[in-house]
């Protein structure tokens, strides 16, 4: 596959991300998986879903959990319930995520994914040392499936992510870098995060936002907007990512689910973005 092919964020029951037929109509070669739920994360349908692929030319690049009661209504609500970190729920997400694993690895697929959760900040807690064992024993799992695990930027700084990996210790362990999350959790200017942990990004979302104003930054959220109308920079993210030696997927993520034709809209708008800067900068 050539550098930089473009990709969408794609769902088969669960309701996030475009349904294959979209992907199909924009003529992507790759899209990352929503996990389906639990009912359909089996063989048959992982036969079937990989046959549509298959008839599409569409490679599954990467497989992301995600958990019933998790709510981004706020970024406060968010922090409660997203992820691994929300200790009530810890045990039989990672459970979940396991499964998760097995049903990507039906797929062929190397790579899973998800929002790890607001990681706590102190680390003599217990648990924050909870989080590190529990992370362990899934990255565990995952790599004898034959796998890596890809975290989602945005809900910590740069700093307190490569910290945590580095507690955490596993080779397996990467990230999945979204510059726009990056604004809107106001935890930091994306480009300069994007140098600071662009050795461990192995997949990546393009998605752009506004920020919040900076008296409600990181307590209210930014503002998600079409590719290319906020603050990232599209061009300069791509060439950053270029010279990190990223050549992979460029997934396309828009998160308006509720507003499918606006949804599939922007999708093709990024798109013909992507598909132009990508012309420009591996050309030049």
């Amino acid at each position: 596959m050539p550098p930089w092919p473009i990709g969408v964020f794609a769902s088969i029951d669960a309701g996030l991300g475009v349904h294959l037929d979209v992907a199909r109509e924009l003529k992507v070669p790759t899209i990352q998986l929503h996990a389906p739920h639990a009912a359909t994360r089996n063989a048959t349908a992982a036969q079937a879903f990989l046959k549509k692929c298959e008839e599409a030319a569409i490679t599954v690049t990467a497989v992301f959990g995600g958990f019933e009661g998790e709510s981004y209504a706020d970024i406060a609500t968010s922090a409660r319930t997203v992820g691994l970190v929300p200790e009530e729920t810890r045990a039989a997400r990672v459970q979940e995520m396991k499964e998760i694993s097995d049903f990507t690895r039906l797929l062929h697929c190397p790579t899973v994914a998800l929002h790890i959760g607001f990681v706590p900040h102190d680390t003599a807690s217990a648990s924050y040392t909870d989080l590190i064992a529990t992370t362990r024993d899934l990255l565990d799992h995952i790599a004898a499936n034959g796998q890596q695990l890809n975290l989602e930027t945005g809900q910590e700084s740069a700093d307190h992510l490569l910290h945590f990996m580095g507690d955490v210790g596993r080779n397996n362990l990467f990230i999945n870098f979204d510059p726009a999350n990056m604004i809107l959790y106001g935890t930091g200017e994306p480009i300069a995060a994007l140098k600071q942990v662009g050795h461990f990004v192995r997949s990546i979302h393009c998605k752009d936002a506004k920020w919040a104003a900076p008296e409600v930054r990181g307590t209210s959220w930014g503002q998600e907007v079409p590719l290319g109308d906020g603050d990232v920079g599209m061009e300069t993210y791509l060439r950053t990512l270029l010279a990190l030696g990223y050549t992979g997927p460029l997934t396309i993520e828009r998160e308006i689910a509720q507003d499918p034709e606006r949804q599939k809209t922007d999708i093709g708008h990024a798109v013909r973005l992507l598909t132009q800067l990508r012309a420009k900068i591996l050309d030049s």
